[in-house]
Order: C-alpha cells, then sequence, then structure tokens
C-alpha cells in the first residue's frame, strides 16, 4: 500500500515541531481535570535526553495541585519534577527574542499558571517566544543540591541557544524572567552562569549559559535572615547554612562586570519578599558597573504576576519591562 505523502507530512507537522515532539514529556496537567479558560500549550522541550542528573535513591513523583476556589481560574502548581522541561510559546510573528521565564513557588513548588502560562502567552501576543521552565527543587534530594535548579536554567540556555534557528530567535538576544524563588534563579543564573554545575552531555554543553538580560520580579535574593524568605532559604540550604554558604547563594554577592543588564521590580509593602532583596541586588549592580533599571512600588503584595496586579498601579510592569527590552537591543 503506497503512502500518501501530504497526509504524512501535514501528520508530522500537527505534532509541533516534527516527530521529535512526540517523544518530548507533556506540560504539567491536573488529571481527569478540565483546565478552565483558554487550552494549555502543548509543545515542550526535554532538557536532559538520557535523564535529569543525580536523581535520587527514592525519586520524587510530580504531582500538580489545583489551588484555586474557581472554576474559571486555574492556579495549578507542580512538585516532584524528575523531567525538566520548558513550555513553548510561541508568537505569530517572532521579534528574535527569547524569554525564558522561571516561575516562582518558594522552591516547593513550580507554579504553572499565574507566572509562568500567563506571563508566557502575553509575551507570545507581542512578538516574544516565550519558553516556561519545569525545573527540580533542590529540598528533594538531587545530587547538586542548592545547584540543581541553577543545573536546569543553565541546561536550557544551552539548549535554546543550539536551536535558536528552530525557534526564530537569536542566539544573542536570550532575556531570563523570575517571580520570587524563579527571581532568585534568575539571578542565580545571571551571577553564576559558568558554575560548574553539571558534566557536560552534549555540544549544547559547550555554548554560554549566559543571558543578554535578567528580569527579577519580586525577587528572593538574599539568603541571610532577616531578609531572606524564609521558605526558599530553607528549601534551598536548609536549617543550619553558615554564612558561607549564604553568601554563596545570594546573587547580590555573586555580581561581576559580566553580570547582564537587568530590569528589577517590586512592591515595598510585600509581606514575604523584603524589598531589601532587590535594594541590595541593585547596589551591587551599581558597584560592578552593571546598567540596572529598577521600579519600586509602594503598593502591590507578593507574588501578583499579571492577574493580581489588574487595577493597580503595579500593573503596568509588563510594558515597563517591554520598553526596557526594547531599549537594550532585546526586542
Amino acid at each position: 500500500m503506497g503512502i500518501d505523502r501530504r497526509r504524512a507530512l501535514l501528520g508530522t507537522l500537527a505534532l509541533g515541531i516534527g516527530g521529535a515532539a512526540a517523544a518530548q514529556t507533556s506540560p504539567p496537567a491536573v488529571a481527569g481535570q478540565r483546565v478552565p479558560g483558554r487550552p494549555d500549550p502543548r509543545e515542550t522541550i526535554d532538557l536532559w535526553p538520557d535523564g535529569a542528573p543525580g536523581l535520587p535513591a527514592a525519586p520524587p513523583v510530580e504531582t500538580v495541585d489545583e489551588r484555586s476556589k474557581d472554576l474559571q481560574l486555574a492556579d495549578r502548581a507542580v512538585h516532584g519534577v524528575t523531567h525538566p522541561r520548558l513550555v513553548v510559546f510561541r508568537p505569530e510573528r517572532p521579534n528574535g527574542t527569547a524569554v525564558l521565564i522561571f516561575p516562582g513557588g518558594g522552591y516547593r513548588w513550580v507554579v504553572v499558571d499565574k507566572e509562568g502560562y500567563e506571563t508566557g502567552r502575553w509575551l507570545a501576543a507581542r512578538g516574544y517566544t516565550a519558553f516556561v521552565l519545569f525545573y527540580r527543587l533542590p529540598g528533594e534530594g538531587w545530587g547538586a543540591g542548592p545547584d540543581v535548579a541553577l543545573s536546569d536554567a543553565q541546561r536550557a540556555i544551552r539548549v535554546l541557544r543550539s536551536r535558536a534557528g528552530q525557534y526564530g530567535i537569536r542566539p544573542n538576544r536570550m532575556v531570563a524572567m523570575g517571580f520570587s524563588a524563579g527571581g532568585h534563579l534568575c539571578g542565580d543564573l545571571a551571577t553564576r552562569f559558568d558554575a560548574p554545575t553539571y558534566a557536560a552531555i552534549d555540544a549544547a554543553d559547550r555554548l554560554s549559559a549566559r543571558p543578554d538580560g535578567a528580569a527579577l520580579l519580586y525577587a528572593v535574593q538574599s539568603m541571610t535572615l532577616p531578609t531572606a524568605h524564609p521558605g526558599s532559604r530553607m528549601q534551598l540550604l536548609g536549617a543550619h547554612a553558615d554564612r558561607a554558604l549564604e553568601r554563596a547563594h545570594s546573587p547580590a554577592w555573586n555580581v561581576t562586570a559580566r553580570t547582564p543588564p537587568c530590569f528589577l521590580l517590586h512592591a515595598e509593602d510585600d509581606a514575604s519578599v523584603p524589598v531589601e532583596n532587590t535594594l541590595e541586588m541593585r547596589a551591587a549592580l551599581r558597584t560592578a558597573g552593571v546598567l540596572a533599571e529598577t521600579h519600586l512600588f509602594p503598593e502591590g503584595g507578593h507574588g501578583f504576576g499579571l492577574r493580581l496586579a489588574a487595577g493597580k498601579p503595579v500593573a503596568v510592569w509588563p510594558e515597563l519591562f517591554r520598553r526596557w527590552a526594547e531599549a537594550r537591543g532585546l526586542a
């Protein structure tokens, strides 16, 4: 029986990126539950083709919790990630810039909707190719310990640079964006992009993991109490971290002249992550001569993302980010 070439080609294209997409791990989902609102994205990129390194003897089990009581508004969070992956939001007209999104979650889980998918959709609607990273968590026994999420972030940048043509992006226009504990991961990547956190596995790992810009939104930064967010500090470093370990994992202590330009944003009434986290980071960037644009709002609280910023002065933050990116040649 002959093969209908046109039908075969259409079937392959329906998978997203040729046949390879079929082998990728699906996005996090709640089994048996219809997600309200827009359909979930389907295209993903597994970061580690032979499995993530340092698997614990008792591997965690990926679990998605739906935290919303509103049937029309999803608010999922995932923990137990064993297949770190990117979820892809492709724009209709790519502007050549990739934004790698690190949602928050206090290093206890990774937020799916509020800081992940909603941001990805907003960016893609404006020409950015957005990638939401579902990263491994440091409290779940991985061999890299407090560097495990950074390993995934470094690998993600390198994989995207190696496949830039496939996604219509430029290797020199990679922006990292992080929220809360994801903001800590973003700051960690911006300051420790060349730290050896895993053994190279392929040609992609010869590429730089340095982002070309970093956006830190109400970001955890300090690991020293009382400025530190206690929950993130506990998950990352444990209860008995000494001062040397705290400094090693506080981005402001690791800023150098090679740190990329940064966009910083925080609400001064943030009761979870004190605004001093952003002020310390800004001071370190200025001392190192790194360009830093800083926006502070008297009100906004913590974790506003897009949905909780609506109707407040802080709701302008996405456009402020967009203008910053354009001014830096990143859009």
